[in-house]
């Protein structure tokens, strides 16, 4: 299904993914979901710092999947569970991107789009965005486990429950409350508090952030019984380490290599 497509820039150390179908708010098309796979092995390059997820057009983050897409899946539910699957690698690919993920939503990430907000590791959004995944009040489908997960450890297990057995969608300010949104910014301040939150990532020891994305990871997967010893050696054994003991006891600004 032709009409959108996912654009990848990189820019020094910031890589910036664009979801771009915005005459149909940026719903995603099952070629798009492909894209935004291939477009992690950029994300994952060397030197890469942060990563900033977008919908284009300003309009919308993302209005779910295309639902031209289901007008031809089977009655036995293949289909679904395979479409499902397809878009639970995508998750899981970007939700294990070494560099922190950061969303900026503006308008409707619902569906689809909300499953993608819920793996950016921080979100900034404009006051009329709106979060949720109405599905059954319209499609009449359901959310895979590993995204009803997600959304509980993002938003606590009453709120999402609440929301998605209501159909309700969330508007910005209840989302920051609750602890899925970052910051509520208003529309004309949007790119910079958005650049000063990418900098402000991009001057963090990238190891000690990435550790910290995986320990998140396996602490939702495993709970407290989650084994971190490999990430804290890893940090501990490092060059970034040692420079930044040094770097403090001089009073100086330590100079980061991600080694």
């Amino acid at each position: 299904m032709s009409g959108g497509r996912v654009l990848v820039h990189r820019d020094g150390d910031v890589v910036r993914i664009t979801l771009a179908h915005p005459e149909r708010r940026n719903a995603l098309t099952f070629a798009m979901y492909e894209q935004l796979a291939e477009a992690c092995a950029v994300a994952d390059g060397a030197g890469v710092r942060v990563v900033v997820l977008r919908g284009a057009g300003g309009r919308a983050f993302a209005a779910g999947t295309d639902i031209r897409h289901f007008a031809g899946f089977d009655g036995a539910g293949a289909d679904g569970l395979e479409y499902e699957r397809r878009v639970g690698r995508v998750l899981d690919r970007l939700a294990g991107l070494r560099a922190p993920l950061v969303g900026v939503v503006e308008g409707p990430a619902v569906g689809g789009g909300l499953a993608l907000a819920a793996v950016c590791d921080l979100l900034i959004a404009t006051p009329d965005a709106v979060f949720g995944a109405p599905v059954a009040r319209t499609l009449g489908n359901c959310l895979p486990a590993p995204v009803v997960a997600r959304l509980k450890d993002r938003l606590g297990s009453g709120r999402t429950m609440a929301m998605l057995l209501t159909a309700e969608l969330l508007d910005a300010v209840t989302a920051h409350t609750a602890g899925l949104v970052h910051e509520v910014v208003p529309r004309d301040l949007l790119e910079e508090r958005a650049a000063d939150l990418v900098g402000r990532l991009a001057d963090c020891a990238p190891l000690t952030l990435a550790a910290l994305k995986e320990t998140d990871r396996r602490l939702l997967a495993a709970g407290a019984a989650a084994d971190t010893d490999d990430l804290l050696r890893r940090c501990y054994g490092s060059a970034d380490f040692r420079e930044g003991v040094a770097a403090f006891l001089d009073h100086r600004t330590p100079r980061w290599e991600g080694r």
